[in-house]
């Protein structure tokens, strides 16, 4: 550890991270880079691509600590390398320039990392799509729903805002501009997921 760097113990590091410490984050991402660089460069990695698939991996372990879901079965390192490593075979698998899987020297084991991934990226699959949807939505259903999900306006704010006789006329364009949402979200997802 370096000067003045308390050392933390895998549940201190869960409980300051979910306390908003950014000290015990920026020393558990230096802690097990290391490990993560040895993993890519021993297999067809360079050091910048370790690094982005170890920022991708603490940012899962991140995520799903602060929303208090992570069941941790099995020490952080192995729950990131289990992440990265899993990051990793999906970068290599679509470079095209790897067929099998990793050659570990150790079992392997269920750390629910995988899972984790796997949520990860279709949550972000979702965001984005939804953005795309929200996107094709046009005016005033786009700035009606982000007003009412993302600024957290008032249906009363809305009402005066978008000029509506009264609130119950706001709700019922908020729920068509939703079912429209939903429609072009639900073509976007399935054109994406047919590629």
């Amino acid at each position: 550890m370096g000067k003045g760097q308390p050392s933390y113990t895998d549940e201190e590091f869960v409980a300051a991270i979910q306390g908003g410490d950014d000290r015990a984050l920026a020393q558990l991402y230096r802690l097990h880079l290391p490990m993560i660089s040895h993993l890519v460069l021993q297999n067809s990695g360079t050091e910048d691509e370790a690094k982005d698939v170890y920022q991708e991996g603490v940012m899962v372990f991140y995520e799903k600590v602060r929303e208090g879901s992570l069941e941790l079965s099995c020490q952080i390192k192995t729950y990131l390398y289990a992440v990265c490593r899993r990051l990793w075979l999906k970068r290599l698998a679509e470079k095209n320039r790897f067929g099998g899987r990793l050659e570990d020297h150790e079992p392997y084991l269920e750390t629910g990392a995988e899972a984790d991934v796997d949520q990860a990226e279709d949550r972000d699959q979702r965001f984005a799509t939804m953005a795309e949807a929200l996107n094709h939505l046009g005016e005033p259903c786009r700035s009606l729903l982000e007003g009412f999900y993302l600024q957290e306006k008032s249906m009363q704010q809305l009402t005066a805002e978008f000029g509506y006789t009264n609130a119950d006329n706001a709700k019922n364009q908020k729920y068509k501009c939703l079912v429209r949402l939903k429609k072009l979200f639900f073509t976007h997802y399935k054109e994406e997921e047919s590629f």
